[in-house]
């Protein structure tokens, strides 16, 4: 996704802001409205926007996965299968 090739002034959003949110929404792009010669916003099809929040979301989950696994907290596939059978095991005999 180059960024460069939408980007636009607020002056032209405010002019086609009809097409301009076409565009984005049928062929997926992403915009940058300038104001004053600085970006300012971000135009963006309500999809993507939600695939790249799903995305940030998996991305800090795996970041917060590696840190516990980096600080040793976690346990082994077969422990935890090993207490779990023993938990039903229990709850069969009760």
């Amino acid at each position: 996704m180059k960024l460069s090739n939408g980007v636009k002034p607020i002056s032209y959003f405010k002019a086609h802001a009809s097409e301009v949110i076409n565009d984005v929404v049928e062929n997926q792009n992403t915009m940058v409205i300038t104001q004053n010669g600085e970006a300012k916003v971000v135009l963006q099809d309500i999809r993507s926007y939600e695939q790249m929040q799903e995305s940030l979301a998996m991305l800090k989950i795996l970041a917060l996965s590696t840190k516990s696994i980096n600080e040793g907290n976690f346990r082994s596939a077969n422990d935890t299968f090993s207490d779990l059978d023993s938990k039903i095991a229990d709850r069969e005999r009760s």
